[in-house]
């Protein structure tokens, strides 16, 4: 690259929320590393709501609920526009169309391995090969490849006052809790989500030894409010549900102020990660060492490897990163001694704001 720093640079990464979450090193490394860049985000409609408020950054959404119509809004407002280096970041089809909306000099995307649906069509550089990688470390190397090595591992996800005030008013500033977002996104084959009567033992748990109220989260899709509600009705002290009663920016003011959350492989997960809050991953079908709470793998109750030796009969080491075990029953790996275990590890760790990810 040339040593002289770009003037714009856009970045193209839709969705989802977590990946939203994962890219945000990247953006303040580039900034830190050039203060006078000006940078566009093309983003989902979704995820800008969490995101799209962060100062002197440029969001354009791209709201691919309106089909064609996004593309056509997304090229007029692109039109006549050139920036000096697209950073594609991600490898679905649908980006890489928009991305044929973005005139650019340098066109950067992954490396031939991680290129998948035809990515690498649509670049002219690509990050380097590297194997193994966690998702967010995978995103820095868009920086790297541009060769900034000064890396700034920040989120910095603004909450508007109405936000926190919205939480304040739910439950008192005195007030301390646990927060569990029980479910993950609702898509086919995607048994993340852990047992019932495990969240609720978790719960009675939670406030028989500390006192604290557990609040649960969680999206408005039909499928998790029953979820909560079965929950609820488990426990022995029932805890408050929010789910499907907060905007993205309430969720993240709400995260910002529990003790800790505990969840599976899920958006809430890296956004809880990403406002400096402990996360309890809970893993069995996914691998935490790629896709787990980013500064909390080291307390994530892993059982992805026993998950892969019972589906597959094989160790991580011999399956492709990112293989998934899809089976209904795997969340049964995970027993509520573990993650009984963690909690009181958390609540009674005087250290447990210092998050590791080893």
């Amino acid at each position: 690259m040339n040593k002289l720093p770009p003037k714009s640079v856009c970045i193209l990464r839709l969705s989802a929320i977590g990946d939203v979450t994962h890219v945000l090193p990247t953006l303040h490394t580039l900034r830190s590393n050039w203060p006078g860049v000006q940078i566009s985000w093309i983003i989902g409609r979704t995820e800008a709501a969490l995101v799209g408020d962060i100062e002197g950054v440029e969001f354009i959404v791209f709201d691919k609920s309106r089909g064609l119509s996004a593309y056509r809004e997304l090229g007029k407002r692109l039109a006549g526009r050139r920036f000096d280096i697209l950073l594609h970041m991600q490898v679905s089809l649908r980006a890489s169309l928009a991305s044929l909306l973005v005139r650019a000099t340098t066109r950067l995307g992954f490396d031939r391995a991680r290129a998948r649906n035809g990515q690498w069509l649509f670049t002219n550089r690509r990050i380097r090969p590297r194997a193994d990688q966690h998702v967010l470390d995978s995103f820095l190397e868009f920086p790297r490849a541009l060769g900034l090595e000064q890396i700034d591992l920040r989120w910095d996800i603004p909450v508007p006052a109405a936000a926190a005030a919205y939480v304040d008013e739910l439950i008192p500033q005195q007030k301390r809790f646990l927060a569990i977002n029980p479910c993950s996104s609702n898509r086919a084959r995607n048994w993340r989500n852990w047992e019932i009567d495990a969240y609720a033992a978790i719960i009675d748990h939670a406030w028989e030894r500390y006192g604290l109220l557990t609040v649960l989260t969680g999206g408005p899709d039909a499928r998790e409010i029953a979820y909560a509600e079965q929950i609820s009705a488990a426990a022995k002290h029932p805890p408050l549900s929010t789910v499907g009663k907060t905007s993205l920016k309430q969720l993240a003011a709400l995260l910002q102020r529990a003790e800790l959350l505990i969840a599976p492989d899920t958006g809430p997960a890296h956004m809880a990660n990403a406002m400096g809050t402990p996360v309890i991953g809970l893993y069995a079908s996914s691998n935490p060492e790629r896709t787990g709470p980013y500064l909390w793998r080291r307390i994530t109750v892993n059982k992805y490897p026993q998950a892969l030796a019972e589906e597959f009969g094989k160790q991580v080491s011999e399956v492709r990163w990112g293989q998934r075990v899809r089976n209904p029953a795997v969340m049964g790996l995970i027993g509520v001694d573990e993650v009984r275990e963690r909690l009181d590890e958390l609540l009674n760790d005087p250290g447990r704001d210092q998050g590791s990810t080893r």
